[in-house]
């Protein structure tokens, strides 16, 4: 399976760096994985909101393949346990799907383009949290799912 996060936005700071690469070296034998940054749009003029998250969903959408499986990071998106999240991906697997993309939005969230290419829309909670935090907490479920998948043990 080929996993890709588009996420809007880089990382900064160190320790989220290094906390991505330890996950990204443990998905290795499970999946191909990726990730593409995405450069955010600033807010110039408030009244003009809505056309900067359309420029970045333009950005955005010229890397999705077709007939990738959208996973879209929203607030009002469906909430998972970590074991329904594994199921969720075994299941995606299982119907022949093979290049799943998950979106994370900058802080202008995302356009109404990107969110109506959403096969799925997840929300890990009512919060709202960084980019670089959320892309850390995400790659680590999608670690945790493959373990989960597996039979292999992972602390619960």
């Amino acid at each position: 399976m080929n996993i890709k996060i588009i996420a809007v936005g880089k990382i900064k700071e160190q320790y989220f760096k290094d906390a991505l690469a330890e996950y990204q070296k443990r998905l290795r034998p499970y999946c191909s994985f990726s990730v593409t940054e995405v450069q955010p749009e600033p807010i110039l003029e408030e009244d003009l909101y809505e056309k900067y998250k359309e420029t970045e969903a333009l950005k955005i959408i010229q890397f999705i393949k077709p007939n990738s499986y959208v996973i879209t990071l929203e607030i009002n998106g469906k909430s998972l346990s970590s074991v329904d999240f594994a199921k969720k991906l075994h299941d995606i697997a299982n119907d022949g799907v093979n290049d799943v993309v998950f979106i994370i939005g900058g802080a202008n969230g995302l356009h109404k383009k990107v969110s109506d290419l959403a096969s799925f829309k997840l929300s890990f909670s009512a919060m709202t949290f960084t980019h670089q935090m959320i892309r850390l907490i995400l790659t680590e479920q999608i670690y945790r799912a493959f373990k989960i998948n597996s039979n292999e043990q992972y602390h619960r």
